[in-house]
């Protein structure tokens, strides 16, 4: 065995930090898994050189807003850490990390055992434990949480909880094309672009944003139904489209980018569930969370991931009195 545990998370996202975080204080040994190569899930960040610069693109969410006491508790400590900052563009409750997108993820896991680049491919009893299979790799723990996007939480959960995967399978979620997009010289236009109509939904100035510096950057996001009909295209033709279509939607003269690039997220958008919570199952010691579970927004996840750890901790104390 390579790693024998109290607590097992399955998704090293804003769920699944959250779980972690509000566990670490119990004494109980937990691992986070995540198969990225490192902190941001759908808040990434993506680096890049554009002429001769280090730039960083917000490729997946784009801002958060705080409406939760305690998720407006949490933003408020990672402000004071210098990893969460307004962005009065996207409105007067938006917020994003800083320098990048990615800043709050990285600033939870600093204090917690996460394994990068370990992808959970099967889960299963083994006795009075969990088994984890990555290929060859394999952790065992008495409790598993699983904060994962609903269609690989319904594949992964289909032989150890099918009641859960069959909640998880019963949620779509929409597509997302993001542009990555460096120009030589500032675009006339606004800060931010949205739209619920057309083929782009957002756009925004990456730039911009509080803690950026560098090149003219922006991301421009395609809408559900652009996506859909783009969602096997070859990102560099993605990329050509999109790109079009944005500078068709602003009415703008096209300019030539000096850096191009796209990233499809096939699971940007989960169908809103708001109220549903998190699930756990104080008998198998099985529990899923996600933004899937609780509302399709940053807030939504963290609460959902802390919402699943409180359920496990009543549970533990119930059986302790």
């Amino acid at each position: 065995m390579d790693g024998t545990t109290d607590i097992l998370i399955i998704g090293g996202g804003m769920a699944g930090l959250s779980a972690a975080t509000a566990l670490a204080a119990t004494g109980q040994r937990i691992i986070v898994l995540d198969k990225g190569r490192g902190p941001g899930g759908r808040m990434a960040a993506r680096r890049v050189e554009i002429a001769g610069q280090q730039v960083s693109f917000d490729h997946g969410a784009q801002y958060f807003t705080a409406r939760d006491p305690a998720f407006r508790a949490a933003v408020a400590a990672w402000e004071a850490a210098g990893v969460a900052a307004r962005w009065p563009a996207a409105g007067a409750e938006a917020w994003v990390g800083t320098p990048g997108m990615n800043a709050c993820v990285k600033h939870m896991a600093a204090g917690l055992d996460v394994r990068w680049n370990m992808r959970a491919e099967r889960l299963l009893r083994d006795g009075a434990l969990w088994r984890v299979e990555m290929g060859e790799e394999v952790f065992t723990a008495a409790t598993v949480l699983v904060a994962v996007p609903a269609e690989q939480a319904a594949v992964l959960l289909a032989e150890a909880a099918p009641d859960f995967a069959a909640r998880a399978a019963a949620v779509a979620s929409a597509p997302c094309w993001a542009v990555m997009a460096g120009f030589a010289a500032p675009l006339p236009l606004a800060d931010t672009f949205r739209s619920d109509t057309g083929p782009i939904s957002w756009a925004a100035r990456n730039s911009a944003k509080p803690g950026r510096s560098g090149a003219e950057t922006w991301v421009i996001h395609a809408s559900p139904a652009r996506s859909r009909e783009l969602v096997d295209a070859p990102k560099d033709e993605a990329a050509r489209i999109l790109l079009a279509d944005f500078f068709s939607a602003n009415g703008a003269t096209p300019a030539t980018p000096v850096h191009l690039d796209a990233h499809r997220w096939l699971y940007a958008q989960p169908e809103a569930r708001k109220g549903e919570g998190p699930l756990f199952d104080p008998d198998l010691r099985i529990g899923i969370a996600g933004d899937w579970l609780h509302s399709p927004r940053v807030e939504g996840a963290w609460l959902s991931g802390r919402a699943v750890a409180q359920a496990l901790l009543q549970e533990r104390l119930a059986s302790t009195s």
